[in-house]
């Protein structure tokens, strides 16, 4: 299946405004992540994006709900985080709520993705 009509299918289930900003959001992330692999799991009700198939390669993933939007970061807890965006308790993974268009396309956004790279790419050379 191509990959935009899985994500079409699998957002179809959202509120439009969520679908709107899960787009743009997804937009965000293929812009700020060279060569990222994309991918829809249906169980785990997201979309994930790797470099490769171990849970160690994910950099980050959609969480739509019908309470909203995430975008949660694997290793989260690693990410500088100068303005406070990430929340979220777990031992690992980290998120931020998806709360506007504007946020989307916000330069704090961009430099969360850059940092969860960069972190991506030291885990990799260790």
């Amino acid at each position: 299946m191509e990959a935009n009509k899985e994500i079409e299918n699998f957002l179809s289930n959202y509120d439009p405004a969520i679908v709107a900003n899960a787009l743009k959001l997804r937009a965000t992330i293929m812009a700020n992540l060279p060569g990222i692999i994309e991918q829809v799991d249906i169980p785990a009700k997201m979309i994930a994006y790797c470099y490769g198939q171990k849970y160690s390669q994910l950099i980050c993933v959609i969480i739509p709900s019908k309470a909203g939007l995430k975008l949660g970061f694997n290793k989260g807890i690693e990410l500088p985080d100068p303005e406070n965006l990430l929340e979220g308790n777990g031992k690992i993974s980290r998120y931020v709520k998806i709360t506007s268009e504007q946020f989307i396309n916000s330069a704090a956004l961009r430099t969360l993705l850059s940092e969860a790279l960069i972190a991506y790419k030291k885990r990799i050379e260790s």
